[in-house]
């Protein structure tokens, strides 16, 4: 690059720099001046559990903060008009503003990172899902429905739980085709729980607006952890999305050639590994008591009880195996 490319592009970000500190400055005052509250609490928890769990799931804290950064810039999309938007309110806009940020950084990380920052999925996960997946429908009641459509999709799911569950006691091969069938079956089950997250967490009311202190945790622990799955919730969307034809790609030469590209990314994030059928029947009892004590005395909802096991078994998993390996010692 020429000295006066690199001149011109260095005014470039100098002056979308300044632009973006101008509209800060601004975001602030409108913030502290408005007669209403535009960003609330709740929503400072989601992006706390999406920073937390992209840390957590990165060796450092650079690509995290580079991300935020990323999405932080790119999130002042959400101040353009919107179509058909008749009279401009930029109060509006400062609402809608974190949502941005929160969606964009997933997709970023999703992007840039992939599989090297979202673990790989194993037998264990997948048989923790599918254990998630029996509580989910026992505590809803659904069993209990006379309806022929639920009870034909309670079906399929149920061969496919008991699927992941020979896979996670035996030592059967995992193939190519049998990761494939836990992936995707792994994506349709986080989508459920996503879409069920979503509408219950967002039913509460507002942190501020708790009537006590114990109310106002238990509502800012689920926006925490709603924050936490929406990198899964993008990928898992987009693994299951892809099996669909676009507008341009219906069931065409493209469309198989995607969905071979989409085939090959489900077999790639499942781990070939057999996981110990101790550790499968640990998760069992980690998963039976935790959701048996949350059918029998409804201590949190259904759908906060399933993405605290999704959260904290991998790190109960983590300490058991380092104990295990010290005893060895």
């Amino acid at each position: 690059m020429s000295r006066n490319a690199q001149r011109n592009v260095d005014l470039v970000l100098i002056f979308v720099g300044l632009l973006v500190l101008a509209l800060v400055a601004y975001v602030g005052y409108r913030l502290h001046t408005s007669e209403r509250r535009l960003i609330p609490i709740s929503v400072l928890a989601l992006i706390a559990g999406v920073i937390f769990e992209s840390r957590r799931l990165s060796d450092k804290w650079a690509p995290v903060l580079l991300t935020a950064l990323g999405a932080f810039v790119f999130s002042f999309l959400a101040f353009l008009p919107g179509k058909g938007e008749l009279v401009y309110n930029f109060e509006n806009h400062i609402e809608t503003f974190p949502y941005w940020f929160i969606i964009t950084f997933a997709f970023i990380s999703v992007a840039f990172h992939g599989y090297k920052t979202i673990p790989k999925l194993t037998e264990g996960i997948t048989l923790l899902q599918s254990l998630a997946i029996f509580y989910w429908v026992i505590d809803y009641g659904f069993i209990e429905i006379n309806n022929l459509f639920l009870k034909s999709l309670m079906v399929i799911g149920l061969i496919f739980s008991l699927y992941s569950v020979f896979h996670a006691f035996t030592h059967a091969n995992l193939s190519r085709t049998n990761r494939l069938v836990l992936s995707v079956w792994s994506s349709l089950i986080m989508m459920l729980f996503s879409i069920d997250n979503i509408y219950r967490v967002f039913q509460n009311e507002q942190i501020e607006n708790s009537g006590n202190i114990t109310n106002g945790f238990y509502t800012g622990l689920q926006f925490f952890l709603l924050g936490v799955s929406c990198i899964y919730i993008i990928q898992n969307l987009l693994m299951v999305a892809g099996f669909l034809p676009g507008k341009g790609t219906f069931f065409n030469t493209q469309y198989f050639r995607d969905l071979q590209n989409l085939k090959s990314d489900h077999i790639k994030r499942y781990s070939d590994r057999q996981v110990s059928i101790l550790h499968s029947f640990f998760c069992v009892l980690f998963a039976g008591t935790i959701f048996g004590l949350n059918y029998h005395y409804q201590i949190l909802p259904r759908h906060t009880t399933i993405w605290i096991a999704f959260v904290t078994f991998p790190i109960v998993l983590f300490f058991l195996n380092s104990i295990t390996r010290r005893a060895n010692y």
